[in-house]
């Protein structure tokens, strides 16, 4: 079986837990427990997009 992670051409969400870190999920599979769908479904440079212009590190001083 391929990576579902790799396919192009497959629909992904975005998903992101409580520390509000970001990731790409297939649409093919169940958001895992502790991480909520936030974006999607989309192509996965959609989503990749929506990651970029949302998920920013935030530091402490």
């Amino acid at each position: 079986m391929a990576n579902p992670f790799d396919d192009e051409s497959a629909q992904f969400t975005v998903v992101r837990n409580d520390r509000r870190q970001h990731s790409l999920w297939p649409c093919a599979f169940d958001v895992p427990e502790g991480w909520e769908n936030v974006f999607g479904p989309a192509s996965r440079g959609e989503c990749e997009a929506y990651i970029t212009a949302h998920w920013t590190e935030h530091t402490r001083a």
